[in-house]
């Protein structure tokens, strides 16, 4: 049986998407703050922009018949890794990184007029942790913070000049004075605090932007908000209580 059509969210891009559903991660807490509101689908483990862009007409395709209402795109934390002696390796120079960011951009704007984007930049990390983490299966990661910021105001940059909606991941999550130690798992993946800055950036967009119809939770119907006199009696005994809007049981009661 096939319910109502609803609004369609996309998570677009690598692992830091991939791992968004585990561990209080921001992909889970969009989920729980848009429950009966929206369908969600996450497009993830597409390790840099090289393969994203070789790979786009497959993943997003513009003749579908439901087109997402949004797509929330990442990329960059594997790109800008140094690069290897061999050639192997996810590195993509940081031109190459901008064309393919275009490239991405240029595809989902097309998917259809009521598709909106929100492009996600590239975090920091925490270099000492990384080197903590050290595998012998791997040859030496060459991950800096450095980089990871020259990647992040590319990402910013272009966003600008292609007028699409940005969020400076590298200055945000910076602004906590515990950010190397709270806000990762590894040194690269973010860890529950460091999704909630995520999300409290992505709910800021979505409030101030003049997007119709709105995306902002608050903004958008619950599906199957109906009262119901099989809900739970309220203290007169006469009525009932619509639970369909209920947040107390959130950690953090998100605007």
């Amino acid at each position: 049986m096939v319910g109502p059509e609803r609004p369609l969210f996309v998570l677009f891009g690598s692992s830091i998407v991939q791992l968004s559903f585990s561990n209080g991660g921001w992909g889970a807490i969009l989920s729980d703050i848009y429950a009966r509101k929206l369908d969600k689908e996450i497009r993830s483990d597409i390790p840099m922009t090289f393969l994203c862009s070789c790979r786009l007409t497959i993943l997003l395709v513009q003749d579908a018949a439901i087109q997402p209402s949004l797509v929330i795109v990442y990329f960059g934390g594997n790109d800008s890794m140094g690069a290897h002696s061999s050639g192997l390796g996810p590195h993509v120079p940081l031109p190459e990184y901008i064309k393919n960011m275009r490239k991405i951009a240029i595809h989902l704007k097309n998917l259809s007029d009521n598709t909106r984007l929100i492009f996600l930049s590239c975090p920091p990390v925490n270099e000492a942790k990384l080197r903590e983490n050290t595998s012998s299966y791997f040859s030496e990661l060459v991950r800096t913070n450095e980089l990871c910021r020259i990647y992040s105001e590319a990402c910013i940059e272009l966003c600008r000049e292609m007028d699409l909606k940005v969020i400076d991941l590298w200055t945000a999550i910076q602004k906590r004075e515990d950010w190397l130690n709270a806000c990762f798992t590894d040194g690269v993946h973010l860890s529950a605090e460091g999704s909630k800055v995520v999300v409290e950036e992505i709910l800021k967009v979505l409030k101030q932007a003049e997007w119709e119809p709105s995306l902002h939770w608050k903004s958008m119907p619950t599906e199957f908000s109906e009262d119901s006199p099989y809900d739970l009696v309220a203290a007169d005994g006469k009525t009932t209580i619509n639970p369909s809007e209920w947040t107390f049981h959130r950690e953090i009661q998100w605007d």
